[in-house]
């Protein structure tokens, strides 16, 4: 069976694709039976032989998914795009595990979202309403107490110069 696919051909970090056909089991690096175009990914520019591709299709060729999907963008070929990610069985199951989790989760936040919608906001019994306000009125002694602090140590830093010198009489005096 005949493949359409890439084949890479570019420096290190600067990927440049060309477009072969070729046996489907053979090597890509290998020898090919027709260039049918380039592809850079980068500056995605493609630059194709269109009617030789569309010859090769004609012939049976298959396109691998990536080159289908190139062949779709650039309006070669007609139809759907193809899924070029393959994800293992036992991938797939855990990715549907987590979405069924994602999605529990977030009726349970709808739900709990409803339920306060529901309630109206009075509802609130006297010790509810003591406790959300009980932290405001904490806070604000904290500042006062922190003013009330920094005054007095301004005051010991006054008052420190003028117990120094008292001390240096009393130790004058002493002598």
């Amino acid at each position: 069976m005949l493949s359409i696919r890439f084949t890479r051909v570019g420096k290190k970090k600067q990927p440049h694709y060309r477009i072969i056909v070729l046996e489907k089991h053979k090597d890509p690096w290998g020898k090919y039976l027709e260039l049918l175009g380039n592809y850079n990914p980068k500056t995605k520019e493609a630059i194709l032989k269109v009617d030789r591709i569309k010859h090769w299709l004609s012939v049976g060729a298959q396109a691998s998914e990536t080159v289908h999907n190139l062949l779709i963008k650039e309006g070669v070929v007609e139809g759907k795009k193809k899924r070029a990610l393959k994800i293992s069985k036992k991938r797939r199951t855990k990715l549907d595990a987590k979405k069924k989790a994602a999605e529990e989760k977030a009726q349970a936040e709808t739900a709990k979202a409803e339920e306060a919608k529901a309630e109206p906001a009075s509802s609130a019994t006297p010790q509810e309403e003591i406790k959300s306000e009980a932290p405001e009125a904490m806070e604000e002694p904290k500042q006062e107490e922190v003013k009330a602090e920094s005054a007095p140590a301004e005051e010991k830093k006054a008052e420190a110069p003028e117990a120094e010198k008292t001390e240096e009489a009393e130790v004058d005096k002493k002598e």
